[in-house]
């Protein structure tokens, strides 16, 4: 019998805050891995606010673009998450431009025209003071399934306030119960299928 082989996560987080400030969404973002770790799923986090990030809708920019790295990184891994907080109600500006540059995986395919994000799983978190962690997520779930990645069920975890409320995720003293049962259902489902699709990949589409 063949052992399957180990899993691992990245992640990005999408919020201002360079290192080693503090941040609820790495705080959250955290959270995801170690309940992985529970399902044999290792995995590291990022700061984009720690690497310049050009505009722009191509792989590689070139000069000081630090997108490439991040990129093989992510490609590199079976599970990639995005973590962002709210920003007037959507997700931050950084993790637009993250998906700005993912526009193009698009044009990076094999020769059946599958992008080489196909077979990776792809999950959300998101923190704020506004409860627009629907919205968001949507927006996330769409841009990423479109260019190729996998949504296991409960793909999302959120902790949100209030409207103009705190605390803020990294304020409280434990993991609110509900956002820790959602942290665990990600955890769960996106291990599962991750392992699915290492075993049984996606048939060509012709």
């Amino acid at each position: 019998m063949t052992t399957p082989r180990a899993l691992n996560a990245f992640g990005l987080i999408c919020g201002p805050e360079p290192s080693p400030q503090r941040s609820s969404s790495e705080l959250l973002a955290r959270k995801v891995l170690d309940a992985l770790v529970e399902y044999g799923v290792h995995g590291t986090l990022e700061r984009t606010a720690d690497h310049d990030i050009t505009p722009g809708v191509e792989a590689d920019l070139g000069g000081s673009d630090g997108w490439p790295a991040l990129r093989e990184r992510m490609l590199a891994a079976d599970i990639f998450l995005i973590a962002t907080p709210t920003r007037t109600g959507n997700m931050s500006a950084v993790a637009r431009r993250v998906l700005e540059r993912l526009d193009a995986e698009l044009s990076d395919t094999d020769d059946t025209g599958r992008t080489r994000t196909y077979g990776k799983v792809a999950a959300a978190v998101v923190v704020g003071d506004e409860d627009s962690a629907h919205k968001i997520s949507a927006d996330l779930f769409q841009a990423l399934n479109e260019i190729g990645f996998s949504l296991a069920p409960g793909a999302v975890t959120y902790c949100t306030s209030e409207a103009m409320d705190k605390p803020y995720f990294m304020d409280y003293d434990s993991t609110p119960e509900q956002v820790a049962t959602m942290t665990a259902s990600l955890a769960a489902n996106a291990a599962h299928l991750a392992r699915l699709l290492a075993t049984h990949p996606y048939p060509p589409a012709n």
